[in-house]
């Protein structure tokens, strides 16, 4: 699987971006898929994930009730929905493919996106 992430840039606090997560291969269905950011000087962190089936998604606390993280399927895509971001979310943000153990677990997903910048303006 590769995975294309694309939908970064500048935007204020309070506003909105919608990140993509675009997948090729057939068997992206089968992936759970999760977001991972990484903020300069800083180690990449779990934001959100979603199963392969879209049925259950679980966010980092930092992120909950601003950030939706979405599938679909039969597009071989994945969206991030950021509402409300704060300068605090300024990273490279990254899409990632596996299991769901390899997302939650041990935050080390089989398949990884480049990765696009997203700045947040106070």
């Amino acid at each position: 699987v590769q995975l294309q992430a694309s939908g970064g840039g500048l935007v204020q606090a309070g506003g909105s971006l919608r990140l993509s997560c675009a997948a090729s291969g057939r068997t992206f269905g089968s992936f759970a898929v999760g977001w991972f950011r990484q903020a300069p000087g800083k180690e990449r962190e779990f934001v959100t994930a979603i199963r392969r089936s879209g049925d259950m998604t679980y966010s980092a606390d930092s992120v909950k009730g601003r950030f939706t993280i979405s599938r679909d399927n039969a597009k071989n895509t994945v969206y991030l929905q950021m509402n409300s971001p704060k300068p605090e979310d300024t990273a490279v943000y990254y899409c990632a493919a596996g299991t769901w153990t390899q997302i939650m677990i041990t935050t080390n997903p089989q398949y990884w996106g480049q990765g696009t910048l997203v700045t947040v303006s106070s």
